[in-house]
């Protein structure tokens, strides 16, 4: 079996589920992610959180890329892991913690 990249899971998923693909970005990129209510920046912090708490780990290197694209810092990005460790618990928090290292350790590199 080809290993998944996960940088890009929507990209992985778009040959068996073209149609899936499509509607995350029609609407969600173009829609959710534009509403005004709510800064992009914000929405970054809010789905990273989520993707920790609900243990959606494989879907953090695209998103905690987003997040820094929009504003947030590696610092911060550090301290909702730490923060969320209590709530959604240690081993969600050490599992996003080690996909957050090897995700910059790769930016780094490149």
């Amino acid at each position: 079996m080809k290993p998944i990249d996960f940088t890009s899971p929507r990209a992985a998923a778009r040959p068996f589920t073209p149609k899936l693909a499509d509607y995350v970005e029609q609407p969600l990129y173009s829609q959710v992610w534009q509403d005004p209510d709510l800064s992009p920046r914000d929405r970054s912090l809010i789905t990273i959180a989520s993707l920790i708490a609900l243990n959606h780990a494989n879907e953090l290197p695209a998103h905690l890329r987003r997040g820094i694209a929009n504003g947030l810092t590696r610092t911060e990005l550090s301290a909702v892991i730490t923060h969320l460790a209590f709530y959604a618990g240690f081993p969600a928090a050490i599992t996003a913690s080690a996909y957050a290292h090897a995700t910059f350790s790769e930016d780094d590199a490149a």
